[in-house]
């Protein structure tokens, strides 16, 4: 019985020598692939953060859901301070996005003129083939204060890049911050 444990651990040992001139552990390739490099549709030229045509977006498609479910009272009449806050922040493997956040001015149309708009923080990303079918580039947003269906809830936190989400910073810093 002993000299077949000491005939394994030989073994063992043997085979462990003849792997000694490798580094280590091998990485994991798989997630150093970009996307686009396995999937056709995917491309990381996306539209930066202040691009008309997202912004657009945005203030379009907030009217409309204002509209369609909330009886159409607010409105976007501008975001500025636009910045980005990660870009492919989950990785190369994951379908490329573009993380952003900016200072929406929402005014309410009950308001008699002159309407003052009150600013609240809009959270956005711009994902590669999250257009209509897949065809183009798409935009994923939140108004602070209108999620109302809480999709994206706490605060539009689930639109942030997540690392940012899982490090947990404080909602007042977050605030703070943008």
């Amino acid at each position: 019985m002993l000299r077949a444990i000491m005939g394994s651990l030989a073994f063992l040992g043997a085979v462990s020598l003849a792997h000694a001139d490798a580094p280590g552990p091998q990485p994991i390739t798989q997630y150093e692939t970009p996307a686009e490099a396995m999937w056709k549709p995917f491309s990381a030229d996306l539209p930066t953060c202040d691009d008309a045509g997202v912004l657009s977006t945005i203030s379009g498609r907030f009217a409309e859901a204002e509209n369609t479910y909330w009886g159409g009272v607010n409105a976007v009449s501008g975001i500025d301070g636009v910045r980005e806050i990660g870009f492919r922040a989950n990785g190369l493997a994951y379908i490329p996005r573009r993380y952003c956040v900016g200072r929406a001015a929402v005014v309410d149309s009950r308001d008699p003129p002159p309407q003052r708009p009150t600013e609240h923080t809009v959270v956005y990303e711009v994902v590669a083939a999250g257009g209509i079918i897949g065809w183009s580039w798409g935009v994923q947003w939140c108004v602070e204060g209108f999620d109302r269906n809480q999709a994206y809830s706490p605060d539009c936190h689930v639109l942030r890049p997540i690392l940012e989400r899982w490090l947990g910073e404080q909602p007042a810093v977050v605030k703070a911050r943008y």
